[in-house]
């Protein structure tokens, strides 16, 4: 798997999985988070690293990584109060990324995912993410209202994201183990994980649009989780 983009490539160096090689341009191969990296980096033009990466987006920089692994999603459940996010069939890589970024960055256990009809963790999503991916779980699994039901069963409560609930996102206690479950950016939440949360909440819309994206909603909830808890 190639990975691109300054941020990706030095979280993958810092994370758990395997990077293989790396290749930069002159310009980033003597940035310190790289030089001091202690990798071996081929020097290539930035023709070489679009042709390689496949993005022009890459910040003269790429590097061959071992594939994602997934976490499992029962252990995200063990942990004690998790907070997680649950994505109901979040296609968009740019989403995925963005929600992953928030999520590590507010503190989260972990995101979990359908295995079909959802981004799968790739380059753009790394890319998307500024390299969270490399620290944050995210678990796959094949049914989501199932997941959900385990999760109330271990004791977590599920609030699902929904324009149309009557709930305000701060009128409800987000404290313990917790599960913020948001829909697709075009459908939102399908009826079944809709009817498998606790609460259905919504965010204010002042202005003259109806909805905001799902990963800036899910920076919302995130952020309000975590004041709560802290």
């Amino acid at each position: 798997m190639i990975i691109y983009g300054r941020n990706p490539v030095r979280e993958a160096i810092r994370g758990p999985r395997t990077v293989q090689r790396v290749w930069a341009t002159r310009n980033v191969i003597g940035e310190p988070w790289l030089k001091g990296s202690g990798r071996q980096v081929t020097e290539a033009s930035a023709q070489e690293i679009e042709q390689r990466s496949g993005s022009p987006s890459h910040q003269g920089v790429c590097a061959e990584v071992s594939p994602f692994r997934y976490a499992n999603a029962d252990d995200l459940l063990a942990r004690p109060d998790p907070l997680i996010v649950a994505l109901d069939q979040v296609q968009d890589p740019q989403n995925l990324g963005a929600i992953c970024r928030t999520a590590e960055c507010a503190g989260a256990a972990g995101v979990v995912m359908p295995e079909r009809r959802s981004a799968e963790v790739t380059a753009a999503v790394c890319k998307a993410s500024a390299g969270a991916v490399e620290h944050l779980p995210l678990a796959r699994v094949r049914n989501l209202t199932d997941f959900l039901t385990a999760a109330k069963a271990a004791g977590l409560w599920c609030y699902g994201a929904d324009a149309a609930a009557t709930t305000s996102y701060d009128a409800l206690d987000y404290t313990g183990g917790l599960v913020l479950v948001l829909g697709s950016e075009g459908q939102g939440l399908r009826p079944r994980v809709a009817g498998a949360c606790d609460a259905l909440v919504s965010l204010p819309m002042r202005g003259r649009i109806e909805s905001l994206s799902v990963s800036a909603a899910a920076a919302v909830l995130l952020y309000e989780a975590s004041r709560r808890r802290h």
